[in-house]
């Protein structure tokens, strides 16, 4: 079951920007553009603008992720992903990328597609303090708590220093 498409506004903040669009039915993100050309060396980031501004329904947030063809292609990545646009942030969406190929740098041309954008419907929260917790059967564990490639033996859990060892009797 399909839902109807959510009405998003978007100002061109660059008027030769194409719109943002789906590369093919039933894809989750649709393409960000750059507006302006960069090279990036080895190790270098920085803020790429897309040319829009969007205002989105109260409910939605936008989420920017990055293209997993720049990423395996030429080691690009975005420093924050996904970056959150809030509903109420009127202001042009830019995309923080950094080149993480240890030798070659990365150019990107003007209306080089840089990342996608997914509108997601979020949920209202209201926080209510607790001395305790419920119990539930993961507990604290996360980050690799559950095995595979990253679970360790040192004591150093889930890539972290486990709770109260830090700062323990060892400064």
């Amino acid at each position: 079951m399909t839902s109807a498409p959510v009405d998003v506004l978007l100002r061109r903040l660059d008027p030769e920007v194409p719109m943002p669009d789906f590369a093919h039915p039933g894809d989750a993100g649709c393409d960000l553009m750059t507006t302006e050309a960069a090279e990036l060396a080895p190790g270098e980031r920085t803020v790429l603008p897309t040319g829009v501004s969007i205002a989105l329904p109260d409910g939605y947030a936008a989420f920017v992720h990055p293209r997993s063809g720049l990423a395996a292609r030429c080691g690009v990545a975005l420093v924050n992903a996904p970056g959150t646009v809030d509903a109420g942030y009127r202001g042009e969406i830019k995309v923080i990328v950094v080149n993480l190929d240890p030798y070659a740098p990365v150019r990107f041309d003007r209306f080089d597609r840089v990342a996608q954008l997914v509108v997601q419907r979020v949920e209202k929260v209201r926080f209510h303090e607790v001395a305790q917790l419920p119990g539930s059967a993961r507990a604290t564990g996360g980050f690799g708590s559950t095995g595979g490639h990253s679970a360790s033996s040192t004591g150093v859990a889930d890539g972290f220093i486990a709770a109260g060892s830090a700062g323990s009797d060892q400064d």
